[in-house]
């Protein structure tokens, strides 16, 4: 799937408008199809690179399907403090990106869309980068490039805000430094956000809920909310731009 537009860096002031949208997560290794639908959602999407690191979360792996079953494939990690953030923690040195590169190209040569899903693949697991936000900065952006997706990014640790700041008061404080308007989060995230507290700093909470996205994979049964490398080898660029699009809830 061919890039539509090129994903760009927002310089250090954010063009701030009546209907910025801003979502703000934590970097995720080639993670689900809802993860993709959120930045597409926004005109503004905030990577966290000053957040702290956590264990056995999606942060440095996700699923991919292998002979039908769906499996699970990672990053190795330099062993280092838990109490480090993101921006801290570096690939192990023993890490072989040729070999995660062929086991998934194993179990997805038969795939109908592995030629053009393989380039994406070489360019993120090939990448000469040891430090862990770095190298999942840079495959997020080169997927979004692949999606099609023109969302803007920045990093969190660029914003000027107190950055100490923690949970809620750390994203509102995000949120009104680059001048949005509306704050979109994941549904995960209706446990932990009030939309009337929102309000009442001049923003607009909503939450995103991917709809079921079923597809032929090869095996017997369908194995949902893999990786999006699996969402791109068995489907064509319609379909994929159309689930983006619409396959979601705004609630």
């Amino acid at each position: 799937m061919e890039a539509a537009h090129t994903v760009a860096d927002a310089g250090p002031n954010i063009g701030s408008g009546p209907g910025l949208k801003v979502a703000i997560m934590q970097p995720y290794f080639f993670p689900y199809i809802g993860y993709f639908q959120l930045i597409n959602a926004v005109d503004l999407f905030i990577v966290y690179d000053n957040i702290k690191y956590t264990k056995k979360g999606w942060i440095n792996r996700n699923r991919f399907l292998q002979n039908g079953q769906d499996c699970m494939f990672s990053l190795p990690l330099k062993s280092d403090s838990d109490k480090l953030d993101i921006v801290e923690r570096e690939l192990a040195a023993d890490f072989n990106p040729r070999k995660l590169l062929q086991q998934l190209s194993g179990a997805y040569r038969r795939a109908p869309y592995f030629p053009q899903t393989l380039p994406l693949l070489e360019a993120v697991l090939l990448h000469d980068e040891k430090n862990l936000f770095r190298f999942l900065e840079h495959a997020l952006r080169k997927t979004c490039a692949h999606l099609g997706i023109a969302t803007e990014f920045r990093v969190s640790s660029t914003i000027p805000i107190a950055h100490e700041l923690k949970g809620k008061h750390k994203v509102m404080a995000l949120c009104q430094a680059v001048g949005a308007h509306t704050y979109v989060n994941a549904i995960g995230g209706m446990d932990l956000y009030e939309p009337q507290e929102f309000s009442q700093h001049g923003l607009e909470l909503k939450f995103i809920r991917s709809k079921p996205f079923e597809y032929a994979q090869a095996g017997a049964g369908f194995v949902p909310w893999l990786s999006i490398i699996d969402v791109i080898m068995f489907n064509p660029p319609e379909a994929i731009q159309s689930t983006l699009d619409h396959g979601f809830d705004l609630i």
